[in-house]
């Protein structure tokens, strides 16, 4: 497998492995045992950046996570997020937001007791919350960093100016946001930010939450508790306009001999030798393909004939009522 780096001083596999699915947000919620077998598996073929969060579950995917990569713990990189706030079952991804300092030295205890672990690699705001100053939360991670319980600071979901003002109290190592093929905006002022300043981004859902796998079209049916169902491009309506991006990527994969979820992530990984997108899965074959991305290798023809594609997304990524908790 071959490695990137973040930020100044964080090595890792140039995929990561996004694990939210494994106890939440798809429907049914798969078997721990197949998932442990999976992060294991994930390991072998050198996979070394896993990607959960108190949120997931919640609580579980930590849990799981912790105990799979226990026996393997000095070999990889632990990404977890704090910042939603508690309701009585837990946090949820609609909750609210809180990163008040006590919450964040709370919450990075018990992270730390379910990973199984005595230090975070990377430890992410989830989502910036409006009401504690940006330069509090960069600060009492800078306190964790200093006491040894957490590695490198990151933000998930922020905007430009929140990403200059916390990198200059902690410097930033990685942001953490959605971004692929049909999901642009950080083009025109985050990316740069990141590149100015020397922060690495780390897409999450860089497949499409599964559309640009190929494997999702008008006709397929979403579970009733696939949280898929809630957004704006995965009506009917959506996928059936976004389909001809679908068939540009299937043309190339096959005359490359790949799939349109390699290519998806190729282009992903073509975009800057900074980017480490994570995306996620609960299939060992479905690991296998998107780890072959890595060696494939797309034309400037390619880019061209996937960029006239990408520029016609149709459906809004988040749902008006979600908007707020994006924090840019």
């Amino acid at each position: 497998m071959q490695t990137r780096k973040l930020g100044q001083h964080l090595e890792v596999s140039a995929l990561g492995l996004g694990c939210m699915g494994m106890s939440f947000f798809y429907g049914t919620t798969p078997d721990p045992a197949e998932m442990t077998k999976l992060l294991r598996t994930a390991v072998e073929h050198g996979v070394t950046f896993f990607d959960t969060a108190e949120v997931y579950g919640p609580f579980t995917n930590e849990e799981l996570v912790g105990q799979a990569l226990a026996p393997v713990r000095d070999q990889v990189v632990i990404a977890t997020k704090f910042g939603l706030a508690h309701g009585e079952h837990g946090p949820t991804p609609t909750s609210g937001l809180d990163s008040r300092p006590e919450q964040i030295r709370r919450v990075t205890e018990a992270s730390l007791q379910r990973l199984r672990t005595d230090r975070i690699d990377l430890l992410y705001q989830h989502r910036v919350d409006p009401d504690v100053p940006i330069e509090d939360v960069a600060g009492t991670v800078k306190e964790l960093i200093a006491e040894g319980k957490v590695k490198h600071f990151g933000l998930s979901e922020a905007g430009a100016t929140t990403i200059s003002r916390a990198h200059a109290v902690q410097p930033v190592t990685a942001l953490q946001s959605e971004y692929s093929l049909w999901t642009r905006d950080l083009e025109a002022e985050i990316i740069p930010t990141l590149a100015k300043l020397g922060i690495g981004l780390v897409p999450f859902s860089p497949l499409g939450k599964g559309y640009l796998t190929g494997t999702i079209d008008s006709r397929t049916s979403l579970a009733d508790n696939d949280l898929r169902r809630m957004l704006p491009r995965f009506t009917v309506e959506a996928r059936l306009a976004n389909q001809t991006l679908i068939d540009v990527l299937r043309q190339i994969a096959d005359d490359k001999e790949a799939t349109p979820a390699q290519i998806a992530l190729a282009w992903v990984l073509a975009q800057q030798p900074w980017f480490v997108p994570i995306p996620g899965t609960t299939k060992p074959h479905r690991l296998r393909e998107n780890l072959g991305a890595v060696d494939v290798e797309l034309t400037p023809h390619d880019l061209q004939s996937i960029e006239a594609a990408a520029n016609h997304v149709h459906g809004e990524r988040v749902p008006e009522q979600l908007k707020s908790l994006l924090g840019r």
